[in-house]
């Protein structure tokens, strides 16, 4: 049999799940609270008709699509991809993408704020001994893993530059998954190198390889540490939002 391993977070209110002002908020509303609700839609009917007086449970949520697990279409990145085509949207990205094979990369002993290079994923890929194969999905897990909901997790975790990501397009892959916030370094370091190499280039720059190839990748995933290197695949199905930049995901990876 099959073992299912989920490898995303829960939408939570009060935590650092995203920098300020582009966190989620949740309003729960229990079965006592929408008594009134459920009512109306059959008059004459009183509390007491309903089972223990209950209503339903509900929530009202307040997010955007880069909230808690989700895959980045190609459209959030900018607005062409391969070198000139109107980039994807979320409903339009292609569904085989997000169940494929996957491989994990341990880049866990980068510090915050590095930004990977090519050498570093050849070094990872050789370290499990495995040779990329075209839409594999490529999982990195990074120090910020650890920190998901703690106050340094925007800020935790290695990026990967674009030179990197390059690497791994130009072997097929087309979606790409992160433990951090960001597929890219965190802002706050990517903003000193800035500050003191004026060099715009750095700015999102994983991001932006997706303007050469179009690519996803999946932000904010968990439990990294408890898949193996490969041997598994991945299932990363995007919520089906018209025209959006995200879509929210129930990442799993199974492993048989």
């Amino acid at each position: 049999m099959s073992r299912l391993v989920d490898i995303s977070v829960a939408l939570c209110s009060g935590i650092a799940s995203d920098p300020p002002g582009h966190r989620p908020s949740i309003e729960y509303l229990g079965h006592k609270d929408t008594v009134d609700d459920l009512l109306a839609f059959f008059p004459g009917a009183r509390a007491d008709d309903l089972p223990d007086g209950e209503g339903w449970a509900i929530e009202k949520v307040t997010l955007t699509t880069h909230n808690g697990t989700h895959l980045d279409a190609p459209y959030h990145f900018a607005s062409t991809m391969d070198g000139g085509k109107p980039a994807l949207t979320i409903d339009e990205v292609p569904l085989e993408w997000c169940y494929q094979p996957g491989v994990k990369l341990d880049l866990r002993h980068l510090p915050d704020g590095a930004v990977a290079t090519p050498e570093d994923i050849e070094e990872a890929l050789a370290h499990i001994g495995h040779t990329l194969s075209p839409f594999e999905i490529v999982l990195v897990n990074t120090r910020a893993g650890s920190r998901y909901g703690e106050a340094d997790y925007v800020e935790s975790g290695c990026g990967i530059g674009r030179d990197a990501t390059m690497y791994l397009l130009d072997r097929g892959v087309r979606v790409t998954g992160t433990d951090a916030w960001s597929w890219d370094a965190p802002f706050s370091y990517t903003a000193q190198r800035f500050a003191r190499e004026r060099d715009a280039s750095i700015i999102w720059e994983g991001h932006r390889a997706g303007r050469t190839t179009g690519y996803c990748h999946i932000e904010k995933l968990s439990n990294l540490e408890a898949l193996p290197p490969t041997g598994f695949m991945v299932s990363c199905f995007p919520v089906k939002v018209s025209a959006a930049s995200a879509g929210w995901t129930r990442a799993v990876a199974i492993l048989d």
